[in-house]
């Protein structure tokens, strides 16, 4: 999902998906949103976004939605090899979604700052694995400019939905400062004083 992106980025994700080596055996599919909202100064709605990704998957697949695991990222994440397979593993015990952690692309891999301590564990759609049909009985993410994982994770768990905490193959994220979804990671960084090679640096 390229959410009213102003540079190349549905390009590069096209060009990427068809020059890598599992291009014959995984769907991929780039979505666009109108890029015209960024040059009007729109703030970004990125729930709604996510929300229109995980519903045109689920058009394409055709699959049963009690039987079909969505995963969450964020574009500037990485994971771990067996992050998938981790997240399927608690997705057959039951579940109707795992809120995984995130560490930062700084030396030593801190966690953002302010997260809970255990037992409770943070929230980030960077790391978001959903149950296809928890996903659509709750109408997916609010349509937030930041906030949508907490949202989407308080919709689950008012309908009933076991939402298990945990850090399944935990993902790494930009330590960025600068972000487009307000009150969003970059924003807490920015405002905790974290430094990391890329403080500063815009993402379109």
């Amino acid at each position: 999902m390229a959410d009213r992106c102003s540079d190349a980025t549905a390009a590069h994700a096209r060009a990427a998906a068809a020059g890598h080596p599992a291009a014959r055996r995984v769907r991929v599919t780039v979505l666009e949103r109108d890029p015209q909202a960024v040059r009007d100064g729109l703030p970004p709605v990125v729930g709604a976004a996510r929300t229109l990704a995980g519903r045109t998957v689920l058009r394409s697949l055709g699959t049963d939605p009690a039987t079909t695991w969505l995963l969450s990222i964020d574009a500037d994440g990485t994971v771990a090899p067996g992050w998938v397979r981790e997240h399927l593993a608690i997705a057959d015990t039951g579940a109707g979604a795992v809120a995984g952690g995130v560490v930062l692309d700084l030396p030593g891999s801190p966690r953002p700052p302010g997260e809970p301590p255990a037992p409770d564990h943070p929230v980030y759609a960077a790391n978001l694995g959903l149950r296809a049909d928890a996903f659509l009985a709750v109408a997916g993410f609010p349509a937030v400019g930041s906030g949508e994982d907490h949202g989407i994770v308080a919709r689950l768990r008012a309908h009933g939905f076991r939402v298990v905490p945990g850090a399944p193959g935990t993902v790494r994220t930009s330590a960025r400062e600068r972000g487009r979804a307000r009150g969003g990671l970059a924003d807490l960084l920015r405002d905790t004083g974290s430094e990391s090679p890329g403080a500063g640096r815009p993402v379109a």
